[in-house]
């Protein structure tokens, strides 16, 4: 009689720990830290983001699973390291979520959304309480986030403790008033790069205050903007050698005439 196959987790584990075997695991397992895989940890976050975005959903599984990977992979460093494992990845996660949802796993009431967003923060700052370290509301908001969306975490947690503008007019004064001061520099006899950079940090950083008060996610906003620009301009390259030319050969006039036949497609679409 056979034995019973592993449970797919278990088996990830298993497979997890002759990776790092030192007789014989791999070689580039074997030579990673916890640093040295964070790099990797950022790309395939992005990597579910893109299927999600792509809504290709076969991908989607594939780099949720590269995802979890790299979970289980720190998880086995902990675990060499007799500092943590696996199972206490999970079970801290499952204590959090059961104490931060008083009023699904609890006989807690709130009276609305609001409400629950209170206890929530409420509950986040108990726990860096417990942490002793930094008291600041800023805290445990991570240094390796993209600008963009460290800048609306930053303000969305300022904002909750009353650090914010209740109307969107002052929001709209406040971009247009850095956006002065960034061609103020600009504009200089001898302009200094290093101010003009931080204007320009000033400006983003109120363009961001603008999305969140617009409640647009300024991160995906700019992705999708992104994605917005290549495509027009791919279809700007493709009709260029279509007409037997090259891009450096074409005017910035002929380029820009292209350009708004590509919007114009569009617009019929």
């Amino acid at each position: 009689m056979s034995e019973p196959k592993s449970a797919p987790i278990e088996q990830l584990l298993e497979i997890m720990v002759t990776l790092r075997d030192p007789q014989k695991g791999c070689p580039w397992d074997l030579k990673q830290d916890f640093s040295s895989i964070i790099p990797h940890t950022i790309e395939e976050a992005y990597e579910v983001a893109d299927a999600i975005e792509q809504k290709n959903w076969s991908d989607v599984r594939e780099e949720l699973g590269d995802l979890l990977f790299q979970i289980i992979f720190y998880s086995q460093l902990g675990k060499e390291q007799g500092l943590f494992d696996f199972n206490d990845v999970v079970a801290g996660l499952n204590e959090k979520l059961t104490r931060r949802h008083p009023h699904v796993f609890s006989d807690a009431k709130f009276a609305d959304d609001e409400a629950i967003n209170a206890n929530w923060e409420a509950e986040k700052a108990k726990e860096r309480d417990a942490k002793g370290h930094d008291e600041s509301i800023l805290a445990d908001i991570p240094l390796a986030l993209p600008a963009l969306s460290r800048a609306d975490k930053i303000q969305k947690r300022c904002s909750k403790h009353g650090f914010d503008w209740d109307t969107i007019a002052p929001v709209v004064d406040k971009v247009k008033e850095e956006l002065d001061e960034v061609m103020d520099e600009v504009i200089q006899v001898s302009p200094n790069q290093a101010n003009i950079e931080e204007e320009m940090g000033d400006l983003l950083f109120s363009v961001v205050n603008l999305s969140r008060h617009l409640k647009v996610k300024p991160e995906l906003a700019l992705q999708r903007a992104n994605k917005k620009f290549e495509k027009r301009f791919r279809q700007v390259e493709k009709s260029v050698l279509e007409k037997g030319m090259r891009l450096e050969s074409c005017s910035l006039d002929m380029l820009d005439n292209e350009w708004d036949k590509v919007k114009r497609a569009e617009r019929k679409e």
